[in-house]
């Protein structure tokens, strides 16, 4: 008897100490996400200069901004690493990944060019910032992307925090929901901006707008907040000074790292979340900027600019 109360005491005492571990665990965690710690690094392109100053405009008068500088990628498919292996290290539109996504938003070409009509952003610079949104989706999914999309040639919906094929996290969602309908928000695009996004009488909103972000059928939803975001930050830059409307290097960065981010001023500079495309890490608008100024998709997504 005392043998087995030794026993069930020693179970009980390594039992309580695996909760308490993972207890540990989950609140060390909790932590380091209120503070950041777990936050993916982003990068600044300082070596690149996207981005020229940016004119400052009345209002009433809209002027074109000076386009960015043309950007060029590496064409060299192999190098070499410290150790003298050869490691593949081709351009982003000669990797595996490219194909898989080129197909993918060739699939979409009509609904794009739909929220396009509707919103006045041109399918090139909704497809700009789909790029390295995919791209990067690649990476970090890509047994999935494997299994799945690459036999479809369709592009990926992502889950838990970014949804669907854009990658808009449900908190971004409200926050464009809300600069549509806020008159006051310096990311208002005008009159009439909140009919873009209507909900039916008695439904739930948040339950109603999760199935709309995550519809792997239907895209359509996921372009139109992607292209409204766009929409939201040409404003603000607009009431600023700023005409950023052909601006695809500002306008994919500010996309990547939020509207908290997006202040208006005669310098920004290009960056982003880190983005591995064939051997090559890049930032977010970096790649976004150079899909858009490359001749790739360029007749289904011509360019403004």
């Amino acid at each position: 008897m005392k043998r087995l109360k030794k026993v069930l005491k020693i179970l009980s005492l390594c039992l309580f100490s695996i909760f308490a571990i993972i207890g540990f665990g989950f609140t060390a965690v909790f932590v380091a996400m209120q503070f950041g710690f777990l936050n993916v690094r982003g990068t600044i392109n300082e070596r690149n200069q996207f981005f020229g100053s940016v004119p400052r405009v009345k209002a009433a008068s809209i002027t074109t901004a000076t386009p960015p500088a043309t950007v060029t990628a590496a064409t060299t498919c192999e190098t070499k690493d410290a150790s003298g292996n050869d490691v593949p290290a081709c351009a982003w539109n000669q990797s595996e990944e490219w194909s898989i996504v080129s197909a993918g938003l060739t699939k979409d070409i009509p609904v794009i060019a739909q929220v396009s009509g509707q919103t006045g952003i041109s399918e090139r610079m909704i497809a700009s910032v789909v790029v390295p949104e995919q791209l990067r989706f690649f990476t970090s999914e890509r047994e999935s992307y494997k299994r799945f999309f690459e036999p479809l040639k369709i592009l990926g919906t992502m889950s838990k925090f970014s949804l669907g094929v854009t990658g808009i996290k449900q908190d971004t969602a409200h926050k464009i929901e809300h600069n549509l309908a806020d008159a006051n928000s310096p990311f208002y695009p005008g009159p009439g901006s909140d009919q873009f996004i209507t909900y039916p009488l008695s439904t739930s909103h948040d339950s109603i707008q999760y199935s709309r972000l995550t519809d792997s059928k239907n895209h359509y939803y996921e372009y139109l907040y992607a292209a409204l975001c766009i929409k939201e930050i040409q404003a603000q830059w607009l009431k600023a000074g700023y005409d950023i409307s052909q601006r695809p290097d500002i306008l994919v960065t500010l996309y990547n790292i939020g509207f908290a981010n997006s202040k208006p001023k005669d310098n920004p500079q290009v960056g982003g979340s880190p983005v591995t495309v064939g051997g090559t890490t890049y930032s977010f608008g970096e790649l976004g900027t150079l899909f858009y100024q490359s001749d790739e998709l360029v007749n289904p997504f011509p360019k403004t600019i």
